[in-house]
């Protein structure tokens, strides 16, 4: 290992390709682009022959390239000594230090002592390798992913409903063919502006497009209808269209009796859902859910989409099925240009959540808690099943078990920024800083890695190879377009290099992505992510394959339910949901309801998009949208300083008049830490099946924010 004296690099003396076909960082829809010219002066371009985005790219994917030479690029490990500030170290000295912190943590408090916090953003090698790494090298209980705070609800909903958990199950192509769209919680024209060629084709078709948000955001002002909706009622929704469907004979009645089982229980739980009743739980109007149930019960084509709206409540699992009940007793599911869809976020997102960086699985979407999972997975790795751990901690039960007798003592953070992206994240932040030892692996120096004992400098996107997939099951390759500066190591070298300092390495004798794939696909061969037919050579020919793909041989599966679903019984399962509250209900004290999400210019966390100077021009700061009506009653005038509280904390936000928001709901962004980051103010009030936070539904107030 060489002396790390210096952060500075000559990038124009390394070889360069001159162009490179590879996809954007950032998210589900992983469009393809070609990065042209030297690594200082680099450009990118659509690439039109990749059939999701078919050139387009939104801001953020044209200037993804300006992170690669950030001045503020982690060049070099980082690690604090005592209460002193983080200084450069050597690789050796780095890696050392966690490997003596995690053994000496293992002997004093036991291995699930140790925890690992995965992405969302990470590779299918990296992902796989993380989950291998906590149960094979730490053997550790505790592994888990921001994931969890993402695709959690909707993956246990379509596992109960269908048996298995894929994004969409079809190509976004079929979008433009369906006559009518429920598409609920997701402002798509802001957040994947390149998926709104598909909605935008289907409405020149003649399609309608439903819209389900309590703003009339951008994508719902180019809708149908747009139903506005009292935050924390989308169960009652639900049924209230589907008590209106069943009313008026619009359901498929041959499709329920031959495809699935349990209607009758869910026909009589809608029955109570009559549309005045409706009215008073969700503030949608009854000619709305009438104009909304007739264009899905008359439509030829139908789709229901659903997002984060639904999904990220502590009754997200239960929401989601209850709009999959809609999309079967409409006998959708597995229908041409038909269907239930969930919008994955995160790049990664759906592999990501796969192949076992999550506390309850292990590769190929298998269950930990299958002795033949284990049994399989032990073969692969060379241990015995007894051997892998059982079901560890959810992601922010994890973090509250930081520094706790019982809990995580010394934690592994890679790809991810917990103390922005957490539920309640002033109470994660006390808990990190009470951890014995934290180390995190990032390329810029994120919040949460200013916390860190230890800071590992990681390549970024361009830098490595590695599989990717789309939320349409499509995985894709991510191409190298330049190798990472002199002293940084991708994740699957810190990986490898770590377990050998553990006395693991004889299991991780990887020298490339290339080689973790082939081992993925091993791993993942029969289960339900089988992934055992797709090569890197495949996905080159076919510009991504569809799992499952279960030989060579294999095309892929671009469409699934056609004929049988991954059940038991074959046929899919309806489940009877009622409303309930959200965990914190509006009162006197706090009287508003604060929702979260997404803007055009920036991206989840924003460690990357916050350090892109044309994505700071049009997003500098978190707002607060708030209705003008609402403001004048709190004495708030357009572009005040204003003071959100909540009973975890306060955040400062400039306010910022939205006609198209109801009166009684407050949205802000969450791409901001420090004081301007709203997740200070979001309820970690869990879903009891999939552990999703409560993000989109809590109590607030507001008020002129005052200077100290």
């Amino acid at each position: 290992m060489e002396n790390e004296d210096s952060q500075e690099i000559n990038y124009s003396s390394i070889p360069q390709p001159t162009e490179t076909a590879t996809h954007c960082p950032y998210c589900a829809l992983q469009c393809g682009m070609l990065l042209t010219g030297l690594r200082n002066s680099v450009a990118v371009l659509g690439n039109g022959s990749f059939p999701v985005n078919k050139g387009a790219l939104c801001i953020k994917g044209w200037t993804s390239a300006a992170t690669l030479n950030h001045p503020e690029r982690l060049l070099a490990p980082l690690a604090r000594h005592g209460e002193g500030q983080l200084e450069t170290v050597t690789w050796d000295e780095a890696m050392d230090r966690i490997a003596r912190a995690f053994t000496e943590t293992k002997a004093r408090f036991g291995a699930d002592a140790v925890g690992v916090f995965g992405g969302g953003s990470l590779t299918n090698e990296k992902a796989y390798l993380l989950g291998k790494f906590a149960r094979v090298a730490l053997r550790t209980a505790n592994v888990d992913y921001n994931g969890r705070y993402c695709m959690s609800s909707a993956a246990a909903a379509a596992n109960k409903a269908f048996g298995i958990d894929r994004g969409l199950p079809f190509p976004l192509e079929d979008i433009s063919h369906a006559e009518a769209i429920l598409l609920v919680g997701s402002n798509l024209a802001e957040t994947m502006p390149p998926i709104m060629q598909y909605l935008q084709a289907q409405r020149a078709n003649g399609g309608h497009l439903i819209v389900v948000d309590p703003r009339r955001s951008l994508t719902a002002q180019a809708a149908s209808v747009h139903m506005g909706l009292t935050p924390g009622s989308d169960a009652a929704l639900a049924n209230g269209l589907l008590h209106i469907l069943v009313r008026d004979r619009l359901i498929d009645e041959g499709y329920i009796r031959e495809r699935t089982v349990g209607f009758e229980r869910v026909r009589g739980v809608a029955a109570t859902y009559w549309p005045e009743r409706v009215e008073r739980l969700t503030g949608i109007s009854e000619s709305q859910l009438l104009s909304a149930a007739r264009m899905l019960g008359t439509a030829k084509t139908a789709m229901v989409f659903t997002a984060r709206g639904p999904e990220q409540q502590s009754q997200g699992v239960n929401n989601t099925l209850a709009y999959i009940n809609i999309a079967l007793a409409l006998g959708l599911v597995g229908k041409p240009y038909c269907g239930y869809g969930c919008i994955t976020g995160q790049g990664n997102g759906q592999g990501g959540r796969e192949h076992g960086q999550k506390a309850d699985q292990l590769p190929g979407y298998r269950r930990i808690d299958d002795p033949s999972a284990r049994q399989h997975i032990a073969q692969v790795w060379g241990i015995s099943p007894e051997e892998i751990p059982g079901s560890g901690k959810s992601a922010y039960e994890m973090l509250d078990s930081c520094g706790r007798d019982g809990g995580v003592r010394a934690l592994l953070v890679m790809g991810s920024n917990v103390v922005v992206s957490s539920p309640n994240v002033l109470h994660v932040e006390e808990r990190l800083k009470t951890l014995d030892f934290l180390v995190v692996a990032d390329f810029f120096p994120s919040e949460t890695a200013l916390l860190a004992d230890v800071v590992l400098p990681t390549a970024q996107w361009a830098e490595e190879e590695g599989t990717m997939t789309n939320l349409e099951g499509r995985v894709i390759l991510r191409r190298r377009a330049f190798d990472p500066p002199p002293k940084v190591r991708t994740d699957i070298q810190v990986l490898c290099d770590l377990a050998a300092r553990l006395g693991k390495g004889q299991h991780f004798e990887f020298d490339s992505a290339r080689e973790v794939f082939e081992e993925l696909r091993r791993a993942s061969a029969g289960g339900i992510a089988d992934y055992s037919g797709i090569t890197y050579e495949k996905i080159e020919a076919h510009n991504g394959v569809f799992w499952p793909c279960p030989s060579e041989e294999h095309t892929g599966s671009p469409r699934l339910f056609t004929d049988v679903f991954p059940t038991p019984s074959g046929r899919a399962q309806f489940h009877p949901i009622r409303h309930e509250p959200p965990a914190e209900e509006i009162d006197a004290e706090y009287p508003l309801f604060l929702t979260t999400g997404r803007v055009l210019a920036q991206y989840q966390s924003g460690v990357q998009t916050r350090r892109v100077a044309e994505l700071v021009n049009l997003s500098k700061e978190a707002v607060a949208e708030i209705h003008p009506t609402t403001a004048r009653h709190n004495s708030i005038s357009d572009g005040d300083q204003v003071t959100l509280s909540t009973r975890r904390g306060a955040a400062v936000f400039t306010a910022r008049f939205t006609p198209g928001i109801r009166q009684d709901t407050i949205f802000v962004p969450f791409h901001w830490g420090g004081v301007q980051a709203v997740n200070r103010l979001t309820n970690p009030a869990l879903d009891p099946t999939s552990r999703m936070p409560e993000f989109k539904v809590c109590a607030v107030r507001i008020e002129r924010h005052q200077e100290d």
